[in-house]
């Protein structure tokens, strides 16, 4: 007798879990907007617990500018990233923990010209305005694969619409580039001065060192 209440049991959680399966596999296809631009979203969950997103979202500009002791930086900012991605629901519901890879694309255009009486100076030595031009190069605030912790509300338990919600963070790679298009560029000395502002701008940027992440969109649940 016991034998087969405890077979009975085992078959009726079996029969559960089957149940609580198919009733949580489903696929979601979401519009989204957010700190990496816009885009869309596919996201598979296989129970009540676990799930997986793939995202892309590109086409976020922004103009900005930065200004040192001797050099005024202005840049246009083109932020993109694509996202894979596993999610934890812990409850069973909406609520769902993630964690995964980003792969960003985040770089601007930058120009800099002189804010001083017509001087640059780099690493303690000074060259005339004249001589440098302008500075011209590129920053790139993170690429190559990132980590990625996040969290979110997402209707993926039944059909339909819904709206869905997640935050985040990624960690950053912060790398500048800098050339002068005066003739003084390609001089050793000041190619040497170049390399250490292009250090010393990316060292400021080190308390930067996580991009946040905040997404809102649509979505349909097959």
């Amino acid at each position: 007798m016991k034998r087969l209440i405890t077979t009975g049991m085992a078959l009726a959680l079996t029969g559960l879990a089957a149940g609580s399966a198919q009733a949580y596999d489903r696929t979601t296809l979401a519009a989204v907007a957010g700190t990496t631009g816009f885009g869309a979203e596919l996201s598979y969950r296989m129970n009540g617990y676990l799930g997986v997103t793939a995202s892309y979202t590109d086409n976020l500009d922004y103009e900005g500018d930065y200004d040192t002791d001797d050099v005024h930086y202005e840049g246009d900012l083109g932020i993109g990233a694509s996202a894979l991605k596993l999610n934890l629901y812990p409850f069973a519901g909406r609520f769902y923990l993630t964690a995964g890879a980003m792969l960003p694309d985040m770089e601007a255009d930058v120009t800099g010209t002189s804010n001083q009486s017509g001087d640059f100076e780099f690493d303690g030595n000074t060259y005339n305005a004249s001589s440098v031009g302008e500075l011209q190069g590129k920053l790139t605030i993170a690429d190559g694969v990132q980590p990625y912790l996040g969290m979110g509300w997402r209707s993926s338990h039944r059909s339909g619409f819904g709206i869905f919600g997640e935050f985040g963070v990624m960690s950053t790679d912060v790398e500048v580039e800098l050339d002068a298009t005066g003739p003084i560029a390609g001089s050793p000395a000041f190619e040497r001065d170049a390399r250490a502002e292009e250090r010393r701008l990316e060292e400021e940027a080190e308390d930067f060192e996580y991009y946040p992440i905040a997404m809102l969109g649509i979505s349909y649940t097959f």
